[in-house]
Formats: C-alpha cells, sequence, structure tokens
C-alpha cells in the first residue's frame, strides 16, 4: 500500500477494571473496559462501522458506531450482542455499561451514556443514536478529533445487582495516562500491544506529525480457543504435579479467597469469573500441611471437590436466575403487545367510523353523478336532434338553391301577367263606368 494513502487503522484494547467501587451498595467489582481507536476517521465512507468482538463473563458483544449519524445529524453509537445470529431461541442478555466519546485535550469534558438494558432477539443492540452532534465531533476546538483520530470507550457489567458504571467512572479512568502526548500525535500502539507472537509493519502517519509519532500497525497472529485451551489445561496438570510446599501465610490466603467467594451469592460469584484462582487455592488448602494443622486424606478429598460443587452450584443458580429472568422478559413482551393491542383497536374503530364518513360522502356524490349523468344524456339527445333537423333544413336550402333561377324566371313571367290581368282589369272597370250612367 503507498505510504501517503488514507486508509482507517484501529487500535484495539481490552482491560478488566478490578475493584470498582460502588457507592449505593458499599462493594466492589470487576467492570470490563474495551477502547477502540479509530484513525483516519473522517474518511470513512462506511454508514455502519463495527468493532472486533469482546467477551465479557463469556458472551461476545460489541461496538456498532455510526460516524455520519444513524439517520440523525450525531454520532450514533450502540452496544451489539455480537452472536445473536448463533444463539438459541428466546435467548436474553443483560448488560449494565457505558459508552464515551473521549475528549483527548481534556478527559473530564468526554461524552458519555450510561444505560441498562435487557437484549434479546428483538433487540440485540442498544445505545444512543444521538451521542453527539457530528458539528462538535468535527469542532477542532474540542479533543474529539485529534489528527482525526476518535477515542471510544465501553464500559460493560453483566451482574443485574449492582451499578458500577458512572460518568465519573469513565472520566476518571486513565485520566493521567491521557495527559502526555496523547492530544499530541496519534499514537499507533498504545500500551494494549498484545504479548502473543506479532508480526509488525510499519505505515508512516498520513497526517502531519512529529517524528516520534510513527505508526505501527499491528497484525496479531490470534491463536485459536483450542490452542489456549489446550495450552493451559497442560500447564495446569504439569503444576499440579509438582510437590509444592506452601507457606501458612499463603494457606490464610487461600482461605480468605475463598470465605470471600462463599459471601458472595452463587450468582454474584457466576459472574465475577473468579474460579480459576479459587482452583489455586482449594490446591494450596488441599496440599498445606503442618503438624499441628495437618488435613486427614477426606478433608483434603472434600477440598479439591469443593471447587467443582462451587461451580455446578454457580451454574445452577445462574440458569435458575435466567429462567426467573425469562419469565419476566416474556411479560414485558407481553404488556407491550397489549398494549400495541389495545392501540389498534382504538384505531381500528376510529378508521371504522371514518370509512362510514366516507362511503356517504361518496353515496352523496353517486347520487350528483347520476344527476348530472342524466343531464347530459338529454343535451346530448337534443344535440343530436339539432344536428339532424339542421341536416334536413340545409338539403331543403341546397334544393332550393338548385331551382332558385327557374323560380326567378316564374316570377318575372308572373310579374308581366301580373301587369297585364291589371290593365284589362282596369279597361274592364272603365268601360263598366262608362256605360253607367247611359243605363
Amino acid at each position: 500500500m503507498d505510504v501517503n494513502e488514507q486508509i482507517t487503522k484501529v487500535t484495539w484494547k481490552i482491560e478488566v477494571l478490578s475493584d470498582v467501587h460502588s457507592k449505593s451498595m458499599d462493594v466492589n467489582g470487576q467492570v470490563t473496559k474495551v477502547t477502540w481507536r479509530i484513525e483516519n476517521f473522517s474518511t470513512i465512507q462506511d454508514k455502519k462501522l463495527c468493532s472486533e468482538n469482546f467477551t465479557v463473563d463469556g458472551n461476545k458483544w460489541r461496538f456498532i458506531i455510526y460516524p455520519k449519524g444513524d439517520a440523525v445529524d450525531h454520532l450514533s453509537i450502540y452496544l451489539g450482542v455480537a452472536d445473536s445470529s448463533t444463539l438459541p431461541a428466546g435467548w436474553i442478555r443483560y448488560a449494565h455499561f457505558g459508552l464515551a466519546v473521549i475528549d483527548q485535550f481534556d478527559r473530564e469534558l468526554s461524552i458519555t451514556g450510561v444505560t441498562t438494558h435487557v437484549f434479546n432477539v428483538n433487540a440485540d443492540n442498544w445505545g444512543f443514536p444521538s451521542f453527539l452532534p457530528l458539528t462538535e465531533l468535527r469542532n477542532p476546538e474540542r479533543g474529539y478529533l485529534v489528527n482525526d483520530a476518535c477515542l471510544v470507550e465501553a464500559y460493560v457489567f453483566t451482574d443485574r445487582s449492582i451499578g458500577f458504571i458512572s460518568h465519573e467512572l469513565i472520566v476518571k479512568t486513565d485520566s493521567d495516562k491521557l495527559k502526555t502526548k496523547e492530544s499530541d500525535c496519534v499514537k499507533a500502539a498504545m500500551d494494549n500491544q498484545r504479548t502473543t507472537s506479532t508480526k509488525a509493519v510499519e505505515i508512516t502517519n498520513p497526517s502531519p506529525t512529529p517524528p516520534y509519532c510513527q505508526i505501527m500497525a499491528i497484525e496479531p497472529e490470534e491463536p485459536t480457543e483450542e490452542d489456549m485451551n489446550t495450552f493451559f489445561t497442560s500447564l495446569e496438570s504439569k503444576l499440579w504435579s509438582f510437590n509444592t510446599i506452601f507457606s501458612r501465610e499463603e494457606a490464610k490466603e487461600a482461605l480468605a479467597k475463598v470465605e470471600k467467594a462463599l459471601n458472595m451469592t452463587p450468582v454474584n460469584f457466576y459472574d465475577s469469573g473468579k474460579l480459576s484462582p479459587l482452583k489455586h487455592a482449594f490446591k494450596i488448602l488441599a496440599s498445606f500441611d503442618c503438624s499441628s494443622t495437618t488435613l486427614t486424606m477426606e478433608q483434603k478429598k472434600e477440598l479439591l471437590a469443593m471447587e467443582e460443587s462451587l461451580k455446578e452450584l454457580a451454574d445452577r443458580a445462574a440458569k435458575a436466575l435466567q429462567d426467573k429472568n425469562f419469565l419476566t422478559e416474556k411479560e414485558s413482551i407481553k404488556l407491550t403487545i397489549t398494549h400495541k393491542l389495545d392501540r389498534n383497536v382504538i384505531r381500528y374503530k376510529e378508521v371504522e367510523s371514518e370509512v362510514k364518513q366516507v362511503e356517504k360522502k361518496l353515496a352523496a356524490l353517486h347520487v350528483q353523478v347520476e344527476e348530472a349523468q342524466k343531464e347530459r344524456e338529454n343535451m346530448l339527445a337534443e344535440r343530436k336532434e339539432i344536428f339532424k333537423s339542421s341536416k334536413e333544413m340545409k338539403m331543403e336550402l341546397e334544393a332550393l338553391e338548385k331551382q332558385w333561377a327557374e323560380y326567378e324566371a316564374m316570377a318575372k313571367v308572373a310579374e308581366e301577367e301580373e301587369s297585364i290581368v291589371l290593365a284589362e282589369w282596369g279597361r274592364i272597370k272603365d268601360f263598366i263606368s262608362s256605360i253607367k250612367g247611359k243605363i
């Protein structure tokens, strides 16, 4: 690729924030934080941008971003269930989460949104369609786009009983780290470069930056899940084969971890992801040997079996809670459908009344149309009669014109005859008058 060609580079980082404190519940917990750095942001042509998948408590999630807005003039950002298409019918997934676009000049001015949602087949992504106005996003006086790089973060927690995430948590996280050269140049590889085997390709930054801001695009050669499981299973077996001697302090620490886990509810323990540390703690307790506190063989066997028991109980509790919540979700869906049906019934009756009104108008118009049709037919008949009589009179006129000379000659002869008759008439009259006196 030409080094001067504009490209979209992504820096990806997943962390687990330990001992996050909930003031309302006065407890600590773990929150998964995901950082998604998108460079050459203004050159993105795609309507929708999806992140890599990330896992929280065994479930897969992803970012969904609309760089030019999801039918709005705002940056739109959502959290989505990454594997929704492969999940069984009726699945649900709970998350308390926060999303943020970081102000790289002043982290405390970052735009954040915190919400809670129960994801299901009808709502497999949730978030904020009008998260940040595009004009504000592109404002050079703000730090949302620095050297055309946008820094987006997600904070995800899946325990229904506790809410750890807040605006304060988001803006305070890593605040000291970001007060460095973060807003002066584009970092190519943040502190999240993976320790797995990788190959690096050096790419010159297309935006003008100082020499120390050359970008290293890391292309990790990701191990498969099967590779990792096989490796750690083998490693675990090998470690268990060692005859390790543990101190009293280690045994006390292991016992404290077990007690802390047992003080949690089974569901909270299931969501905490602390099963692996407990496995080691049970190994320490089962292996600890002191003359004054030596455990019997039966007690050691019971300790080793407890790890599986705790896992089974936590799984059963989580399944029971999921089944209870499933009914709650179905009740919510039922209520929503019922409300929609109620609105549909009301609207149906309104439409039925409106149809009757329109039908009355159509009936009145039909009468007017029939009357107009009759009037039209009468006018057409009259027009036809006028045409017929006019045609006959025209033919009569044409016949008269053909014999007009003959009629004129007859009239002239008649005039002459009339003159002769009148003259003879006068002569007779005069003769009678002349003999009147002699008789």
